[in-house]
């Protein structure tokens, strides 16, 4: 299994609001799933980061731009494969 940091850019900020219920419900079904390593939201409004754990940056990306914040134009994404040391 690999990692993928998803940024998360504000873009509308009435949208982000509007979709935050489904956005979480989703998070929270990929977590369930055992698709996400971590997630959270930038304490300055910036937007936020999930770190989806998939095989593949497109199996990644498959379920970054599901998010109901990028289905809805609420956020932009960006997506980066994260090698996790300890």
């Amino acid at each position: 299994m690999k990692y993928f940091a998803v940024f998360l850019p504000m873009k509308d900020q009435e949208k982000s609001t509007r979709y935050r219920a489904e956005h979480l419900a989703y998070l929270e079904e990929k977590q369930q799933e055992g698709h996400i390593f971590a997630k959270g939201r930038f304490t300055d409004g910036a937007g936020g980061l999930v770190i989806y754990k998939a095989v593949s940056l497109a199996e990644a990306e498959a379920m970054a731009v599901k998010d109901p914040y990028i289905e809805t134009g609420a956020r932009g994404y960006e997506i980066h494969e994260w090698e996790m040391k300890q």
